[in-house]
Order: C-alpha cells, then sequence, then structure tokens
C-alpha cells in the first residue's frame, strides 16, 4: 500500500507543479516563490539536456521501466517498507516524465539546482534512488552478519 500511496503523491504533485507553471510561466522566465528562484525550461532529452529531440523514447523507456517495477515487486524477493517507498517514489517520478514526454514531446522543469534545472519528479526519482541504495546495503549487511 505504501507503494502505491508514495507513487500517486509523487505523480500528483509534479503533474499539478508542471501544469501550474506551463500556464502561468514563460518558457524561460525566471520567478520567485516562497524565496526560491524558479525558471520555466522545457526539455526534450533526458537529464541535462542528454539527447535531445528523443523524448518520446524515453518515454517508451519509461512506461518500460514501470513495467519492470511492477514485476519486481509481484516476483520478486524485495520486500518491506524500504523498498516499496524506493519503488513508490522511482515509479511516481518515472510516470510524471513519462506524460511528460509521451503527450508533449518534452519535460517542463522549473527547480534550478548546480548542474541544471529539475522538476518534482526528478527529484523523487533521485530520493527512490537513495532509498534503494541504502536498501541494498542493508540488506547485504544482513545477509554478512
Amino acid at each position: 500500500m505504501l507503494f502505491y500511496i508514495i507513487a500517486i503523491l509523487v505523480l500528483m504533485i509534479d503533474q499539478l507543479s508542471k501544469y501550474l507553471i506551463r500556464i502561468y510561466i514563460g518558457i524561460n522566465e525566471t520567478f520567485t516563490f516562497w524565496g526560491m528562484q524558479l525558471t520555466h525550461i522545457e526539455n526534450s532529452g533526458m537529464a541535462g539536456g542528454l539527447f535531445p529531440g528523443n523524448a518520446r523514447l524515453f518515454g517508451v523507456a519509461a512506461v518500460l521501466f514501470v513495467i519492470g517495477v511492477l514485476y519486481i515487486r509481484r516476483n520478486g524477493e524485495m520486500k518491506g517498507a524500504l523498498i516499496d517507498s524506493s519503488f513508490g517514489f522511482l515509479v511516481g517520478g518515472a510516470i510524471g516524465n513519462g506524460i511528460d514526454r509521451l503527450m508533449f514531446g518534452q519535460v517542463t522543469d522549473f527547480i534550478p539546482r548546480s548542474g541544471g534545472i529539475l522538476n518534482v519528479a526528478d527529484h523523487a526519482i533521485e530520493m527512490g534512488m537513495i532509498l534503494f541504495i541504502i536498501y541494498v546495503v542493508v540488506s547485504w549487511w544482513k545477509d554478512k552478519r
């Protein structure tokens, strides 16, 4: 259940924030929201703007990733709140960016950070990866003991 709650919350927050940015903020426009400077860009590639013009290909990759995670969750040995949280963040982020890529041919980004401009889905994917690494380390530590 935790997996679905996190995935749905991430997806809803991501899509709502992108919708509001697209509606109210012009492309390449910077604005301040709650003391944070945000800049609206559209990215037709992947992270950091690599491989521009391939958004739909990456959208298909997101669909395949989600199918893979659902398969692992159903048939795999990975169980527990930590891996469910990890997969929830990863799937919510993948679906959020996948929707943009498949529907619009680009992803709406607006949160500047060193190394680029990201969105809520990107941050969720990062959180999912951190939790996944923690899960792997904890599992390895338990097996070692």
